[in-house]
This record gives structure tokens, sequence and C-alpha cells, in this order.
């Protein structure tokens, strides 16, 4: 059974009239397929969300959205319109991964400008007859958003040009920045025409549309989205000049599962999420995971391919024969060296001629013998640069020809006009080399194409006049800025920007052993025979599928506005701990254990004061008052600043650094939590974090009783990770003798948690025979996690009653250990002024009973 709101749309496509809905979230609105916003939509704009929808969707069903639908468009005579697929279009080839059994619907713009009156007319065509969603953007927004936003700045940014100048990607406009997310939005509102949430996947492609994961997850919190970025992704110290940076790390952060080429790029996002906004990341069995508010963001590398089967069956074409035949004539003598690529700054195309210009200069031997065909498709963008690269280029293959060329011989041969795929194919076939020397680029498949073309079939190497039984052979040359450049590591890699080094992998190319040569075509094509487009989008497929396989079971809060909206994902167990709730079970039990943390959760965070205020003491006071109970406070600071705090607090056990020392009561002596002789370790550990901290900017030592903290909170993030965990594994080697231990926390390197004092204070319960019934332990940060869970692992064991309760309680809603929440400092504080308040009852009940008894007497 299909989604209310796809149902309503194809009863629209069909023109009949929808049937009234009823428990849907958007029940009772009609929607539009038409997109009529003419204006720009602020990225504040909140419109309200709608809660996640039941459905029942009994099909696997992906939603594909990309910034152009793969669809060709052909006007007619009459003005009519005639669609049909694009073969060449990615977004078409990956579904031969997803299987017959998944359901695609494509969402994206098309390439032609569809009058209004038109659009219904459109829309209803191509949703019956392709399964396709069109957003139809206007043309002054779009223009904005396309050539503006995307072409002017994210698109030279990503593949590292800095807007130095007006000329170089532009100042920052925040017009078109407000068009992006503009059109972005219209993209989410057609995604909502079609979703199941609960049950469809959502599949986003590419730069255009970065900030839709943010529109589609405060929408429905548990979306099962993908995103996958087909360009670069630059490094931080790039990406951080973009104003818009935190915006657009937020929105990919909305993700399930991101998607990029290589691990440069990979790495290159993490750092600036590192940088940035101050995540980390981990790798659980090979998979590499963000933790972001409780949900686990999962990064995917995998290159994209290429479509086996279409390329085989363009080389099958009668035409493709034809073709290589005509070429084989052309160039026979002489050897082809092939450039394939689209006319723009980033491609290289006249440095590689300049290359060119080189081998000739510096074998004379080869002119004559060597031709490079340039086949250069039209720029994608527009603007000043793209006319500048094609004047530069021809100009550059001009003083070649007139140099070296002679009657019969053209050293250069520029195609520019737009080529059928079969004369592309033949013109692989036939060349001894492919040179890709692009400074910056995504992916490429070029190389891909060719070394499947160089295999070539029996027809071809009939018309070659080529025995079947040699192996074949195949040569590439491949800037290592390219993201196809590491999977091809049979090529000649590259720096384009050195022009004798390019020349020379010319040269190496075209003399290298006929051995080496299917050597390395043998190697290329066993890798890219195996991981086609179909094998790039079944492997993410099945990944994203893991990620969001336990978005039922979770618990989930959007907070945040505008593009700052993020969800809170939590474990279902975990719920607001209600003060009734805890203060009844506070009166039913006998044996009672309270742990509190006293930073940041009996004080107010950033408050100048950090002492405890009178009726912080006067509270604890009341609770140490109750024979049934043993408080503990816990703290990170020295035992003598809280000897100091709460010296008037004659029954309260506390417990500094974290727990080292432990104190059961003011008149008790302070202990250790773990027996350590004496400090002399010092005297090791000290002098190796003096080594770190000099050569780590922004490190610090803080000397505690106990231990040493090295503190890299202010070191450069990336760097100061890389200096801790080194350090950390120095002191674990000079310390292995020694009774100490080492441990790595949040941008520190120390040696205890406070884990220990909760496994200290229920032994003792237990020594003295105190068996808690009832356990309450309180705290805010990372290192309180480690009470929770020694609470939580003293549950299965003879430390607490069977029948104990327990409550686990941690300030704000966040992922936690603990099983409760309560929202702040003063609701903590509340809640133990009723359980104070409880005790403080039970006291005078006991002494009004001791009055009335002599009153009577």
């Amino acid at each position: 059974m299909m989604s209310r709101s796809y149902t309503n749309l194809f009863e629209l496509a069909s023109g009949e009239s929808p049937l009234p809905s009823s428990g849907f979230s958007r029940a009772g609105k009609k929607l539009s397929r038409v997109a009529t916003v003419p204006g720009v939509l602020s990225e504040l704009d909140d419109e309200g969300f709608s809660s996640d929808a039941p459905s029942s969707v009994s099909q696997d069903r992906m939603i594909i959205v990309g910034n152009q639908l793969p669809l060709r468009v052909h006007r007619r005579p009459d003005g009519s319109w005639n669609f049909s697929w694009d073969e060449d279009s990615l977004l078409l080839q990956l579904r031969d991964g997803l299987g017959e059994d998944v359901e695609i619907i494509y969402i994206g713009c098309l390439r032609e400008e569809i009058e209004l009156k038109h659009q219904d007319c459109v829309a209803q065509d191509l949703l019956e007859n392709f399964k396709c969603i069109p957003a139809f953007i206007p043309p002054d927004l779009f223009s904005k958003f396309y050539h503006g936003f995307c072409k002017q700045h994210l698109w030279p940014l990503f593949h590292y040009m800095l807007p130095l100048s007006p000329d170089l990607g532009g100042r920052f406009d925040r017009s078109l920045w407000q068009a992006y997310v503009s059109v972005n939005k219209i993209f989410a509102d057609k995604v909502m025409e079609v979703i199941s949430p609960d049950d469809d996947f959502v599949w986003v492609h590419d730069y255009h549309l970065m900030v839709l994961p943010t529109f589609l997850r405060k929408r429905f919190n548990r979306v099962k989205l993908g995103f996958f970025l087909h360009s670069p992704f630059p490094s931080s110290e790039i990406y951080r000049t973009l104003p818009v940076r935190d915006e657009l790390l937020r929105a990919l952060l909305n993700s399930d599962l991101i998607g990029f080429h290589t691990f440069d790029y990979a790495r290159h996002f993490l750092s600036c999420c590192s940088r940035m906004l101050g995540l980390s990341y981990q790798s659980k069995r090979g998979y590499i995971g963000l933790e972001y508010y409780g949900r686990t963001v999962s990064i995917k590398i995998l290159p994209v391919g290429i479509h086996l089967k279409q390329l085989r069956n363009v080389l099958d074409l009668p035409e493709t024969e034809s073709k290589v035949a005509e070429l084989r004539d052309r160039f026979r003598g002489q050897a082809v060296l092939l450039g394939v690529d689209d006319m723009d700054i980033f491609k290289g195309i006249s440095l590689k001629l300049l290359a060119f210009e080189n081998l000739l200069t510096q074998h004379p031997e080869k002119r004559g013998k060597v031709v490079l065909v340039q086949i250069a498709n039209p720029a994608r963008g527009r603007g000043r640069d793209v006319l500048e690269v094609q004047s530069e280029t021809h100009t550059t293959r001009e003083r070649i020809n007139r140099k070296f060329g002679r009657q019969g011989y053209e050293p250069v041969i520029l195609i520019n006009n737009p080529l059928q795929f079969y004369e592309r194919i033949a013109y692989y076939v036939i060349s001894e080399c492919c040179l890709v020397t692009a400074v910056r680029d995504g992916m490429n498949l070029i190389p891909y194409e060719y070394v499947i073309c160089r295999q070539g079939n029996d027809k071809l190497d009939e018309t070659l006049e080529l025995n079947p039984s040699i192996p074949k052979k195949s040569m590439l040359v491949v800037s290592e800025f390219i993201g196809c450049s590491p999977s091809l590591s049979g090529a000649i890699r590259v720096n384009p920007w050195n022009i004798d080094a390019v020349a020379e992998a010319m040269d190496s190319a075209l003399v290298v052993a006929e051995a080496e040569k299917q050597m390395r075509h043998e190697k290329h094509y066993r890798y890219v025979s195996t991981h086609d487009v179909a094998y790039w989008a079944r492997s993410f497929w099945q990944d994203l599928e893991r990620s969001c396989r336990d978005h039922v079971r979770r618990r989930c809060w959007g907070i945040g506005f505008g593009l700052g909206f993020r969800v809170v994902a939590l474990d279902p167990n975990f719920r607001k701990l209600s003060v009734e709730h805890i203060v009844s079970a506070y009166k039913r039990t006998k044996t009672r254990a309270i742990l509190l943390d006293y930073d940041g959760t009996m004080t107010l965070q950033n408050s100048i004061s950090t002492s405890p205020s009178p009726e912080i003491i006067g509270m604890l006071n009341s609770l140490c008052r109750d024979p049934k109970n043993v408080v503990f406070l816990v703290s990170g600071k020295d035992r003598v600043t809280l000897t100091e705090w709460f010296s008037s607090c004659e029954q309260l056990g506390v417990a500094a650094e974290h727990g080292y020392f432990l104190r059961e009561n003011k008149d008790a002596e302070w202990e250790t939590c773990i027996a350590v002789p004496d400090f002399y370790w010092k005297q090791i550990a000290e002098p190796v974090m003096k080594l770190y901290t000099e050569t780590t900017d922004g490190s610090t030592i803080e000397t505690k009783e106990s231990g040493l903290v090295w503190n890299y909170q202010y070191a450069d993030p990336d760097f100061g990770s890389c200096q801790a965990k080194e350090l950390l594994d120095h002191l674990e080697s000079v310390l292995a003798n020694e009774p100490v231990t080492v441990k790595s926390g949040q941008n520190i390197v120390e040696g205890i948690n406070k884990g220990l004092v909760a496994d200290r204070l229920l032994t003792t319960m237990k020594e003295r025979g105190m068996v808690p019934d009832f356990v309450v332990c309180i705290g805010d940060d990372r290192s309180d996690e480690d009470m929770f869970e020694a609470i939580t692992r003293a549950m299965a064991g003879p430390s607490l009653s069977p029948v104990a309760e327990i409550f686990a309680c941690t300030v704000g809603r966040k992922p936690s250990k603990a099983r409760y929440f309560l929202e702040d400092t003063i609701e903590i504080l509340r809640m133990l002024q009723g359980l104070a308040a409880a005790s403080d009852m039970h006291s005078l009940k006991n002494v009004t009973k001791g009055f009335q008894k002599v009153v009577i007497e």
C-alpha cells in the first residue's frame, strides 16, 4: 500500500479526485505539484514541521534527488514537449545497482524552461511515464542558485580556489545564498509530496542540494537520508573562508550517510567538523562514524564507476566500427595521445598542451609520429574565466601547430564541436595513451571509459587488424589531484603544474615495453570492470540501510532554528525524571546511596562563583542527617578547596580530584581510591608531558596532587588530538610498571575516572551490611558517564539489592548512559530539595512521635 501523499499525487496526475484523507500529517491540505515561489525564502523560515507519519509501504522505495532529472527534453514543432531517458545520466545508471524490486522516484529540474501554462501538463506526463517529479524554479531564482551560488561560490571553493578578487569566484553575495536556500526548500517540498517517511529512502546528490537534508530532517526526524558529494571537498583552511560554513556542515550532518569519492575528501570533511564544530569521529569495524547529538552519521568512501553495459553496447554499434576504421586510416603510423576534458579552468588543458609542446621540443624524433587529440566538451559554467580558458587553449594550439606542423601533420587536433558518444568511444579505441591532467577534479571517469574501450571486442580487433590472442594494452597519465587517481595504481601519476614531469610521463607512456603496457591494462581492467556504477550504487544502498537500521528504536527531538536545526536521538528508555516518582521511591526505601557531581551539576554553568550557596549546604545536611542515606559529593577540584567549602557538612562524603581522594565524613582521614605508596612516578611523567607541551602550541599541564593532566583544549584540534594519542602511548610505555593508569578524555590526558568512586562506595556499604535498595547518581559531563556505567554494571552484582531502584540522571537532554535527565541545574536542585524535604519530614514525624510518648507517660 502506498503512502497517502504518494497516492494523492498519482490521483492528481490521473485527473481523479482524491478521497478525503485522514490520519496523515498533511491531511486536508492540497499538495501542489508546481512550485510557485516568486521570491526568496529566508534560511530562518521554519514553517513548523509535522511529525513522522505512519505508513504501510511494502516495497522498498528510493527517492533520488539531484539538480537535474535524468531526462532529455525536446520541443516539437507544435510547441509540445517530448521527453526521453538520458542514458548518460549517472542518476539513471545507478538504478542497475538497486535491483528491480526497488521502486525509484526521481526529483530534479529540467534542462529546458517550461512555461507556466504547460507545467501542470508536463508534471503529469513525467509522473505517469517516468516517475519523475519536476521542480519548476523561476528563471531568475534558478540563475542566482545555479550560476550564482553553485558555480560562483561553491564550485570554485570546492576546487580549492579562494575568492581573492572579484574575478576569482567573486565576493560572497548574501542574496545568492538566500536563493540557494530557497531552491533547496522547493526541492524539499517536492520530496514531501511523495515520501512515506517511515519506509522510503532518500538519496541526495551533489553540492547543489547541501542544505536539503536539514529541511527533510526537520519535517521527518527519522527520515532515511543519504547524501553523496560528487565534487572534491576542500581542506579546512580553504573551506573555513566560506561565510556559511557552519550552516552547510550542520546540514550535511542531518544525513545518515555521507559519501565521498576518496579518503582525502572525507578526511577534509572530518577535519572541518572537528575544527569548526568540535566533533570527533571514530572507526568501528571498518566504518567511520561521527557522533552528532546521539545520531551516528556514517562516512562512505567509494569512487563511482562507469556503466559497463551501456559502454559495451556502444562498442558493438556498426557506427562505432565504421568510425574506428576511419580514425585508423587517418592516424596510421602515428601514436595518438588523447585528452577528453570540459573547457573549464580546472581541467588543465593549457598545461597539457604546454607539456606536449615540451615533449616535441625535447624529442625531435617524435615530430610527425605523435599526435595529441584534445576533445573539449562545453563548459558547464559560464563567465570570464571560461572565455579566458578557451582563448588560451586556441592560442597555444595554434602556436604548437605553427612551430611543429607540416604538410600532412597537425601535432594538436582540437575538437570543440559536440561529438556523438560512439565517436568519442572510437577515439578511445585507437589512442595509445589517455591523458587526464586536471588540476582538481572530483572523480573523472574518462580513464575508466578508456580502459574498457581499449579492451574492445572481436569486431574491433578485426577492424584494427589485431590478434585476439594477444593481451590488450593501454597507458594512462593521470593527475594526482583527481578522484580516480588512487584507484588506478598502474597509471603514471603526475603533478599537472610540473610541465617537464608531464612531458616526461608522455614520453614514458610511449616507450614503455609492450608487456608492461599489457600488465598495467589488465590490472586496470580488472578493477574497472568489477567496480562499475551498479557496484557503487549497491554498496551505497547497503550502507544506507545499515546506517538507518536503528531509527525505529530511537526517540527523537528536533532542536534549533533555521539551518541550525538538528535532531537529538536518544535511547527509548531515556526519559525525564519525575520528581514525584523519585521522591515516592525515596520514601519507601531503607538504604540509600546518593552520588552527586558538583561542578556543572549543582552549580550553574559559566557561573563566576563556584562555591556552594547556603541553600546547597542546608540541602546536603538534610540529606546527610537521614540515617538511611550515604551521600557522596564527587568533584574534580582538590581536597583543600573541598574541605574549606564543605566544612559545615559533618556527615558528607567527599571525593576530590575525580575520586582519587576520598573522605567518608568530616572527621575521617582522606584516603586514596587506588593504592599508590607515593607519587615518584610524576618525576617520570612530567618531563614527557613537558616535551609535548613545548611542541604543541596552546597545550598546558595541570598539576594535581593525585596526578598530572595534559590539556590541549586551546591547541590546533587535529594536531592536539594527534599529539594526545602519541602522548598516551608514550606515557603507557614509560609508566607500564608503575602503579598508575593513563586515560584519554575530552581534550585531556589524565589518570583516573569517577567510576571508581561508585564502585568503592557500593563495595564499602556492602561490607558494612548496607546493601542499597535506592541509588541516585547525578552528573553533567563525560567524566560522569563512568559513574553511570559503574552503577549500571552493579545492578547485576551482589552490591545492590535485587529490588533496588536506580536513578542515574544527567543534566540536559543529550546522549548519555544515564536513564534519566533533568533540563538544568535548577531542576536538579529542585529534585534534591524534594528528597531533602522528605527526609526532614520523616525526622519531624519521629520527633513528634517521641514527644507524644513523653507526654503520655
